[in-house]
């Protein structure tokens, strides 16, 4: 069963001048560079539909960064500070590796902070992923994350809330998660903000608030790839084998098949007993690739899909005003 959207968004007109303008602060750690960039304009692709997407990526200097990640930076990135100087319509915001015992003590913390600002009155609306998710509600409200007892690590269905983001979703999604923190629930309402997906594993998945402009915040990682979760399972269980992590790490939730499972506990057997990081790298990850479903993807399009068109509407919004002067003056002349 879908939803029915509850008003009709305006068509983008392709007559329209320029594109819709999409900045990502790619914020991700080196390992997950490319990937990020990859997924987030996979995705925009997707959902564009017929509108027209520009994406404009920028980095944040404060982030570390190894030389080959800086090397990649400089040929393909704009540094934040010319982000000030840019007309976006949108905004994207991923997050980063935790290096501090709180957000306000990360290297990058003060750019982060006037990033937020900086969209407010900047953009029509700006998403926050993960990290940048909580980032920004601190900012804004002083709420705080909270540690879990355990990292929440899967594919978990939601509840869906009627809003124009989620028009034409399904009463329930499907949403991947990767992280060890998460925002209070009750603190997020008493402060205004409105939850769109939610589930008890998660608590809020994606939920907004309305400023100046609209913040989109998504705990969870709708850009991921099929194999994504695979791939930081895998990541996980190497530094449990280099002694980074003192236990074996837990399968991803709702991801593999029953096949799948049953051969991963066989590995996971095998590799307590051998703690070998070649046992790891012979295994046929390949054929598990071929087998992981993107079962998130129909949900990210569609809410994806109307935050472009939110953003389009917006955009010819802004145009129609500001060709209105004009207009008046030549009509008086």
């Amino acid at each position: 069963m879908r939803r029915q959207p509850t008003r009709a968004l305006r068509a983008f007109r392709r007559a329209d001048p320029g594109a819709v303008h999409i900045g990502l602060v790619n914020n991700m750690p080196d390992a997950a560079l490319e990937a990020t960039e990859r997924q987030f304009g996979r995705l925009l692709r997707a959902a564009a539909g017929a509108i027209p997407v520009r994406l404009s990526l920028f980095a944040v200097a404060e982030v570390p960064r190894s030389a080959e990640a800086r090397h990649r930076i400089e040929r393909l990135y704009s540094p934040i500070d010319a982000l000030w100087e840019t007309h976006l319509d949108g905004l994207i915001v991923t997050g980063a590796e935790p290096c501090a015992p709180t957000l306000q003590e990360e290297p990058y913390w003060e750019s982060l902070a006037r990033l937020i600002d900086w969209a407010e009155y900047h953009t029509h609306s700006s998403i926050w992923s993960c990290l940048a998710a909580h980032a920004a509600v601190l900012h804004i409200d002083g709420i705080c994350r909270q540690r879990r007892a355990g990292k929440l690590f899967g594919v978990f269905e939601s509840a869906v809330a009627d809003h124009f983001l989620t028009a034409g979703a399904a009463a329930r999604v499907r949403m991947p998660h990767s992280r060890w923190n998460g925002l209070p629930q009750e603190a997020l309402t008493a402060n205004g903000y409105r939850i769109l997906t939610q589930s008890e594993p998660t608590g809020a998945d994606a939920f907004v608030k309305q400023r100046h402009s609209l913040f989109v915040f998504f705990q969870g990682h709708p850009e991921y790839e099929a194999a994504t979760l695979l791939r930081e399972y895998r990541r996980d269980v190497r530094r449990f084998l280099k002694g980074q992590a003192e236990s074996y790490p837990s399968m991803p939730h709702g991801y593999f098949g029953e096949d799948t499972v049953s051969v991963l506990n066989a590995m996971r057997s095998e590799l307590l007993a051998t703690r070998s990081e070649e046992c790891l790298a012979a295994f046929p990850w390949e054929s598990l690739t071929a087998k992981v479903r993107n079962t998130w993807r129909p949900a990210a399009v569609t809410m994806y899909h109307n935050w472009l068109h939110y953003l389009s509407v917006r955009k010819e919004q802004r145009l129609d005003a500001e060709s209105q002067p004009a207009t008046a003056l030549a009509e008086s002349a």
